[in-house]
């Protein structure tokens, strides 16, 4: 098990997996390494299930953290194809946040589900001693559907053109210079562009909006361990092999800099609200083209590529058979550890300390 951040395969198949509880027929998919949610199948309905804790950023400001708390919870469920409808959460806060911030909080988040037709059905939420930012709670949040509609983690299939929207690195460049902003030495443009990547930080509407304009095979969040940790974790969950280019993946404005001043690889860092998404390459373009519209960059533009091998403007990639991801024809294993949480504690400290 890792120091910091989520466990290791290892560890999840020695302590969790061989105990889950009862076996139950409705149970179509389970708790599984590097897979999003799980899946229930009730009748003539699916319904995809999962849990996350809650983590409020006050650095962000309370109706900012959130927003970006309850995106975060919805965005596993998103990724199954079906729109998340429904929430449990609970909430244990420290105590010395006042009512003012909690209500800023929740009001927050009320909008939010409300636009993303999400309803609140139970909770808990009160204060306890011991209780500290970020992590203040955790929640449980569903959609419900028609299992035709589900977008399986296991199911990409040689054939597909591989997506990766947004890029590497969106999350953790977003957030450590919004919170830690006096920490970077950078051109002011450049700080400015980099603590804008926190909008692209969320990705519900990506996937609900990919999953709707064709036939997406297998889609999923780039959180921890970023887009190496991703492409590797949907190919190994469908036993094939993944060929990507790094030149068809776009880099957002702020990224690269804000990574190479931390001193780590933004390929392995968090980046919670970037897409790998399978799909069948008659419908990467209508994928592509719906996702741009909404103004999510799908790879890079046209011409702007010296290695381009593929056929349509944002593929970055191809699904065969095999096994492993190759990126520019080399090995990308997933990474041990996500250098997100090092640059985090690092700031953190410098922080205190001034």
């Amino acid at each position: 098990m890792t120091d910091l951040g989520k466990v290791d395969r290892a560890f999840f198949d020695e302590y969790i997996y061989p105990n889950l509880g009862a076996d139950r027929d409705d149970v179509a998919i389970g708790p599984t390494h590097g897979v999003d949610f799980g899946l229930l199948e009730i009748g003539d309905r699916a319904v995809s299930i999962a849990t996350d804790p809650v983590s409020l950023l006050p650095g962000l400001g309370f109706d900012r953290a959130g927003r970006f708390a309850l995106d975060f919870v919805l965005a596993d469920v998103a990724v199954s194809g079906l729109a998340p409808s429904h929430l449990a959460i609970s909430f244990t806060l420290p105590p010395e946040m006042t009512d003012e911030e909690f209500a800023a909080v929740w009001r927050s988040m009320h909008e939010e589900a409300e636009d993303l037709g999400v309803s609140v059905v139970t909770g808990h939420t009160a204060r306890y001693a011991g209780c500290e930012f970020p992590w203040v709670g955790g929640a449980t949040a569903l959609g419900v559907g028609d299992p035709s509609d589900v977008v399986r983690p296991d199911g990409a299939r040689v054939g597909d053109d591989v997506l990766v929207t947004k890029g590497p690195a969106v999350e953790a460049t977003g957030l450590l210079t919004n919170l830690f902003p006096d920490q970077f030495d950078l051109p002011p443009e450049t700080l400015e562009a980099a603590r804008s990547r926190l909008d692209d930080a969320e990705c519900v509407r990506d996937a609900m909006t990919a999953s709707a304009a064709g036939e997406v095979h297998a889609m999923h969040d780039a959180t921890e361990c970023g887009v190496f940790g991703a492409l590797n974790e949907v190919a190994d969950g469908a036993g094939v092999r993944f060929d990507v280019s790094l030149e068809e993946i776009p880099v957002r404005p702020g990224v690269r800099e804000t990574c190479e001043y931390l001193g780590i690889d933004p390929w392995a860092a968090t980046t919670g609200g970037t897409l790998v998404i399978a799909v069948d390459p008659e419908d990467t373009d209508a994928v592509v083209s719906a996702l741009e519209s909404e103004g999510t960059p799908v790879g890079v533009a046209e011409g702007t590529s010296a290695a381009r091998q593929t056929t349509s403007v944002g593929v970055a990639g191809r699904v065969s058979e095999g096994s492993g991801v190759y990126a520019d024809g080399e090995r990308i294993e997933h990474p041990d550890v996500d250098p997100s949480w090092a640059a985090y504690d690092e700031l953190s400290r410098r922080a205190e300390n001034e």
